[in-house]
């Protein structure tokens, strides 16, 4: 059966559902393609910059004909947390997916040097392993991913289009309500995969792109899929501490770039002469971490939160680096052009919010608990990343489980079932309405389930999420603008952090939480030193 165009008499059908076009969702529709079956692929996206995967910077981490050291790395930056077995899965199946789903299908270039791939160094990997393109490897990925999928003649790319519920019935998931129609219009599938990405909204600032409301997960867990690990949101260290804040790879510090913070009467001179240094103050990580900057991010984050609080800021110095930063980066010195830094005198850095490692839970195959529902990528959990995701993991996992989903879930006729049609009968709200309301909700989030946090500030969270998610819920049920279910899936992913944030009593990984009383302190000597 192929997707089809519906009718008032024969509804839209497909095969295979795969809702999001990053990396993991665009693997699985070709896994699902290459079995002969008819995928219908649903994006809100517009563009590729739309998806996350074509956000990434860094590259994708290899396993260079040595698994275990890659799995290795991956447990201890994961604070020990990872699932072994889940690792396994993705080390053992890497080197196939990145040759044949990367480098043969698109045809992607990664950089070279003398003829062989340039492997970049990244945080808490033991050895250069990271395929890259400079420093914009999502975007070299994902396009040419998209194109050669949308040449595909049985996938169909449904753009601009967002999915509202899942449409379930004892235990079985026979697709989603799209936005497509004000009453949500309804695509029956035998398989539905869900691929859409981050959770960034919920968040003052993220490295996400915009719409990163963790759609997904919201709707899976609305449908009584089970969710695990949400605690987990990793920080970014080096966010450019701009307005809107830009990525600023791992693979910097991995070719040497160091931080210094703002005390600028230090003397250290460490990563280079006086003279062969930018402006800036002392290096603060090799008293945090043995590892230094190349350190797990959890620990480079809350290390880098920690000296902006003590001394004003930090600032990432390129100096070290055996290229100058504008030829080896070109991508991230036109970045920082256009928002006025200039890279030989510090690039000012702040953690950031960046991925959850957490999600929709999932076996080796990204089943979840739910009958022919799949969840793949970000909003997946496989049990990879534990309670820390190594660097440039992500990709790798979107590909590896996007195939091993996209495969599984063949097989299985459309069924066409009756479901409940969504309620559109009020006026539409002010466009303000949502926009003032996720301004409340990312206050919450980022002040009391951020980087660190408190016993009281989690209990505080969770009271005023649920009164919002209360508020929303009022107005979902009568209108079915996308802007509203975003807002609902927002609310509810942050309910679902504060909730296991609260459950879990121990400091490990992403989750980290101070002492009331000390928070309290902290907080009142950053207001005194303000002033």
């Amino acid at each position: 059966m192929t997707p089809n165009t519906p009718t008032a008499d024969t509804p839209r059908t497909a095969d295979v559902l795969v809702v999001g076009s990053g990396i993991a969702g665009c693997a699985a529709a070709l896994a699902a393609a290459r079995k002969g079956e008819d995928v219908l692929l649903v994006t809100k996206a517009s563009e590729p910059e739309d998806a996350a995967s074509d956000w990434a910077q860094g590259g994708i981490a290899t396993t260079r004909g040595d698994p275990e050291s890659l799995k290795a790395d991956i447990i201890d930056a994961s604070a020990g947390m990872a699932d072994p077995e889940a690792v396994d899965v993705l080390v053992e199946h890497a080197a196939d997916a990145v040759h044949d789903v990367l480098i043969e299908t698109p045809g992607v270039e990664f950089d070279t040097l003398d003829d062989e791939y340039d492997f970049a160094q990244e945080a808490a990997h033991s050895e250069d392993r990271i395929l890259h393109v400079d420093a914009a490897t999502g975007q070299h990925v994902l396009r040419p991913f998209l194109s050669h999928l949308d040449a595909v003649d049985n996938v169909e790319i449904l753009e601009s289009t967002a999915a509202l519920e899942l449409l379930r019935h004892e235990g079985r998931v026979h697709g989603a309500l799209l936005d497509t129609d004000p009453d949500g219009e309804p695509v029956f599938a035998g398989a539905t995969i869900l691929a859409t990405g981050g959770i960034g909204d919920c968040f003052e600032q993220s490295t996400n792109p915009p719409g990163s409301t963790g759609d997904g997960i919201a709707m899976a867990f609305l449908a009584g899929a089970e969710v695990d690990d949400m605690e987990y949101v990793q920080f970014h260290p080096t966010a450019a501490d701009v307005e809107e804040p830009f990525l600023l790879s791992e693979a910097v510090r991995g070719e040497g770039a160091i931080l210094r913070n703002a005390d600028v009467s230090a003397s250290d001179t460490s990563g280079g002469s006086e003279e062969h240094r930018s402006s800036g103050g002392e290096r603060f990580m090799p008293d945090y971490h043995p590892d230094a900057e190349l350190a797990p991010r959890d620990v480079v984050a809350r290390a880098v939160q920690d000296e902006i609080d003590a001394t004003g800021g930090v600032t990432l110095d390129v100096s070290p680096l055996e290229e100058p930063f504008a030829e080896r980066f070109p991508n991230l010195a036109d970045r920082c052009a256009d928002h006025g830094i200039d890279p030989a005198d510090g690039i000012p850095v702040a953690p950031c919010e960046h991925f959850l490692c957490g999600g929709i839970d999932v076996d080796d195959h990204g089943r979840t608990s739910l009958d022919r529902l799949y969840a793949v990528g970000e909003c997946a959990h496989t049990g990879v990343h534990g309670a820390n995701r190594l660097a440039s993991t992500s990709l790798l996992e979107g590909l590896v489980w996007g195939l091993r989903a996209g495969r599984d879930a063949t097989g299985f006729e459309p069924e066409v079932i009756e479901y409940q049609r969504l309620q559109n009968s009020d006026p539409a709200l002010p466009d303000r309405f949502a926009g003032e309301k996720f301004h409340r909700l990312r206050r919450i989030v980022s002040g009391e389930l951020g980087l660190r946090r408190t016993s009281g500030g989690i209990d505080s969270a969770r009271g005023v999420l649920r009164r919002l998610k209360g508020e929303v819920d009022a107005y979902t049920r009568t209108r079915t603008s996308r802007g509203l279910y975003e807002l609902r899936n927002a609310t509810v992913v942050a309910i679902l952090i504060a909730n296991a944030a609260a459950d879990n009593d121990e400091s490990i990984g992403c989750h980290y939480l101070v002492d009331d009383a000390a928070a309290e302190n902290e907080s009142t000597a950053t207001a005194t030193n303000g002033d």
